[in-house]
């Protein structure tokens, strides 16, 4: 029944999709609502662009492809186009006016081609749910045209410089080691901390990071010791950088989620004589592993831009709709794609064209603090690289709970 559900929708969107390819140049869009008419309009213009895979997924005759299977890379962008449409509905009970339109990047066209499209190059505001190697093309082509460009699911630049057209809502690296570190300053300056790490380029550049913000912090610097492990170290290894009399906070200074686990479990044995907490790096947030028992009694620490907490009225409306309309449970990209729908829709209706100099406005909070704020490429001269949200939630996990500790 699920998998009916998620087929529905997704000939719903490719229905009226195609329905409308014939007024914009076969391309894969919707506007909403007045679909048929022109992009040229005194209503502000929202274009999403997301990987909706539309062409793969059915045939000429408009025939599913994959018999009764889902593939799962389709997922993402779908579940961030229902967050979307759910958002769509509530602006339009509150009387917004926009033309909204949804552009899928996985159509047959090739990505100039697409943001050649009318929807794109007459938009007031892109909300973009992108790959890698699509972020600078498409960060270029916002700072040509001066189009405000946000990047809702990369917690990357892309090499992408002197651009104040973009904005990265998913936090970089640099800005996650930034707020752990403010973490541990206010909770844990007077205790050990330990890094344990791999050699590697990327955990060279995460104790980089580290080592840029104790260079700038106003405070007491923290008394890192960072400890390289082999391949397969062991327990033992770990327990001499333990203290049997006092907790020690171990962070793990690498992105590896095969480290990352190997590092958690051995942690979770130690913690019974050497009591330790752990503090993860964001990718932690996507490791269901660490809610097993095996990790039972350790608190694991780690950080997310988006807010994790799911206990208020509209949450619960939303997993009630998916429980009753797809039998399943809304994923977070359900909720960033209603949530940046709603917000930047409703700042565009108020802003307009103007929009670009307000992105960092605090208003039209969903579920997430965003903290948007210039990044810049030269402190010196000011000159803007680009922005991006600097809010970062700190989580807590333990025996399976989660709660947000700062």
């Amino acid at each position: 029944m699920r998998f009916t559900k998620w087929i529905f929708l997704l000939a719903g969107v490719i229905f009226t999709s195609f329905a409308i390819s014939s007024k914009a140049q076969d391309s894969a869009i919707v506007n909403l609502p007045d679909t048929l008419k022109a992009v040229k309009t005194k209503k502000p213009v929202l274009t999403i662009l997301l990987p909706l895979y539309l062409d793969s997924a059915f045939d000429a005759s408009g025939q599913y492809r994959y018999g009764k299977q889902f593939p799962r890379f389709m997922l993402p962008g779908l579940e961030f186009y229902e967050g979307v449409q759910l958002a769509i509905d509530s602006l339009k009970k509150e009387g917004v006016v926009l033309d909204v339109n949804i552009v899928d990047t996985r159509s047959s066209q090739s990505l100039g081609k697409i943001l050649a499209q009318p929807a794109v190059k007459n938009a007031d505001l892109l909300l973009a749910h992108i790959s890698f190697n699509e972020l600078k093309p498409l960060a270029e082509f916002a700072n040509d045209e001066k189009l405000p460009f946000i990047n809702v699911n990369l917690p990357n630049d892309g090499g992408v410089t002197n651009n104040p057209y973009m904005v990265i809502l998913n936090s970089t690296l640099q800005s996650h080691c930034e707020g752990i570190y403010n973490f541990l300053q206010r909770n844990y300056s007077k205790g050990p901390i330990v890094v344990f790490r791999k050699a590697g380029a990327q955990e060279d550049r995460l104790k980089a990071y580290f080592s840029d913000v104790e260079k700038a912090t106003m405070g007491t610097a923290l008394k890192l010791k960072y400890v390289t492990l082999p391949d397969g170290f062991t327990e033992a290894q770990l327990k001499t950088h333990l203290d049997s009399n006092r907790i020690t906070m171990a962070v793990a200074g690498s992105l590896d989620e095969g480290f990352a686990r190997h590092l958690a479990t051995h942690l979770a044995t130690l913690n019974k004589t050497y009591p330790v907490q752990v503090m993860g790096m964001p990718t932690w947030d996507g490791i269901r592993d660490l809610d097993k028992k095996e990790y039972k009694d350790l608190e694991i620490f780690y950080s997310i831009p988006f807010n994790p907490v799911r206990t208020d009225a509209l949450s619960e409306s939303i997993g009630k709709h998916f429980k009753d309309n797809l039998y399943s449970r809304p994923s977070d990209m359900v909720f960033r794609g209603f949530e940046t729908m709603y917000r930047f829709g409703k700042l565009l209706e108020e802003q307009g064209p103007n929009i670009s100099s307000s992105l960092g406005e605090k208003k039209f909070k969903v579920f997430t603090d965003f903290d948007i704020q210039p990044v810049l490429l030269d402190n010196q001269k000011q000159q803007l690289d680009y922005f991006e949200n600097k809010k970062l939630y700190i989580i807590k996990k333990l025996n399976g709970a989660v709660q947000t500790v700062f």
